[in-house]
């Protein structure tokens, strides 16, 4: 999947917007790393969002689950 930016989009900002939390700026970061210097992005760069597995917590006992 690609993202493309938005003038005034940030590292955290696109973390969030994508991929619902901005924990996941860093994972982000290590997938575009030609941009890692950008702190303010300008429009129309295309970034590549990484795959991201989201650990489900459950807090049902193991014989509801």
């Amino acid at each position: 999947m690609t993202y493309k930016t938005i003038s005034g989009d940030t590292w955290d900002l696109i973390a969030y917007k994508i991929l619902g939390s901005e924990v996941y700026m860093e994972e982000l970061l290590n997938a575009n790393q030609e941009y890692k210097d950008f702190i303010v992005f300008p429009a129309n760069i295309n970034l590549t969002v990484p795959e991201i597995t989201v650990p489900t917590v459950s807090t049902l006992p193991p014989w509801r689950r």
